[in-house]
């Protein structure tokens, strides 16, 4: 936040002699300043969550505060929550960015004094003005530096560089969130709430972030984002976000490669329940191969004709040949996963390579047969087994 909005809602809250908070037009907190001592429901949520709620947002927006270039003020309602206030909408050359809001409990501000205000907000309306564009400037940027060619990438680099967004030469991950459905599309999400030195690039079904720094802090910055998404979603909609981490690269220019993992990251976490909601590059394993496409010709690859005769087997061997290779051809771990004598575990394997075909010694035969099993319930034309779930855990 600019220290400008600040000293905004300071002067306000001066002026008028009312608690005032400064909110963009999605109704995230961006200011506030010192609250009375009695303040409704709505103002403390927008205080403690940095954000209003959708229908606290209805609610206001009824009264035509995203058009209207004059204070408004609205009554108010036991049901949400909600004090009488006025809304100082934060405009500059036609379009709101805004509001400052005043409480006004027993209509004690003068509507002179209101007007007399509205310089105020104009003022705040033109630095969101420039923060919104300084915004759309460094995410086209961003764009450019996830393109193929490479005086485009070197460009883009040396620009956010300039803007003092990243240094060039830094540490850094991509993060990639994205909200599956019939009509993919970015959630609005409160990027006052994060980190200074994350730069965030929303796209029309996707979401972007640059974060410096180590994995770790790539994982962290994931998360919180997934959490600000997921806040603006209903249980339903929750279900299908998820969050793909890349691997960190050492150079602005090179993330494309990070972006690339996050991207795929993402696709598998689809995929996969196992690891939803934020899935990481690297501790994907074979669940990379989600990746490759086209999705069929995987199928092709993974599922040959020996593990497709053992998944239309008994659930049991399914089962068995899953938790053998699982631990590794340890015996003993396996006996006592399943809850079997040693002898029976050594008659089911028997059975095992007797319908593939594959040899459980040979570590090549191991490796085919526990990639089958592992990527089948993921796969196009993957046949279903009672002994792994279609979203790729095993029960």
């Amino acid at each position: 936040m600019r220290p400008e909005l600040q000293d905004i809602v300071d002067d306000v809250s001066r002026l008028l002699s009312a608690p005032t908070t400064l909110e963009d037009r999605d109704f995230h907190l961006v200011a506030f300043g010192s609250q009375a001592a009695v303040i409704d429901r709505v103002r403390q949520e927008s205080i403690l969550q940095r954000r209003c709620s959708p229908e606290a947002q209805a609610w206001f927006e009824q009264f035509g505060i995203a058009t209207s270039e004059q204070p408004v003020r609205t009554p108010a309602d036991d049901a949400l929550g909600v004090l009488p206030r006025v809304c100082l909408p934060a405009r500059w050359h036609g379009v709101t960015y805004g509001y400052l809001w005043l409480l006004d409990e027993h209509r004690l501000l003068e509507d002179t004094l209101l007007v007399a205000a509205m310089h105020r907000a104009a003022r705040a309306g033109a630095v969101m003005a420039q923060q919104a564009r300084a915004r759309e400037d460094l995410q086209d940027t961003v764009q450019d530096l996830l393109a193929t060619d490479t005086t485009t990438v070197e460009a883009a680099a040396d620009r956010i560089a300039e803007l003092g967004a990243l240094g060039r030469h830094v540490e850094l991950s991509a993060v990639v969130l994205r909200l599956a459905g019939p009509r993919p599309r970015t959630v609005p999400m409160n990027l006052w709430r994060l980190p200074r030195s994350v730069v965030a690039a929303p796209a029309d079904d996707h979401t972007t972030l640059l974060v410096p720094g180590e994995s770790t802090a790539a994982v962290r910055i994931a998360e919180q984002a997934w959490r600000l998404h997921a806040d603006r979603l209903t249980d339903e909609e929750r279900a299908g976000l998820v969050a793909g981490v890349g691997a960190p690269v050492a150079d602005l220019a090179a993330v494309r490669a990070s972006w690339r993992q996050a991207s795929l990251a993402v696709r598998a976490a689809h995929a996969v329940s196992a690891v939803r909601p934020v899935a990481v590059w690297s501790e994907l394993g074979v669940y990379r191969l989600l990746g490759c496409e086209p999705r069929q010709r995987l199928a092709e690859a993974v599922l040959d004709a020996p593990v497709r005769r053992l998944l239309r087997a008994e659930p049991e061997l399914v089962r068995t040949a899953s938790s053998y290779l699982d631990n590794a051809g340890h015996v003993q771990r396996t006996a006592a996963a399943l809850g079997i004598h040693r002898q029976t575990l050594y008659y089911r394997l028997q059975k095992i390579e007797r319908l593939t075909g594959f040899d459980l010694a040979d570590g090549q035969h191991r490796l085919r047969l526990h990639l089958g099993l592992t990527m089948a319930p993921v796969l196009p034309d993957g046949v279903k087994a009672d002994g792994v779930k279609a979203d790729g855990v095993r029960s």
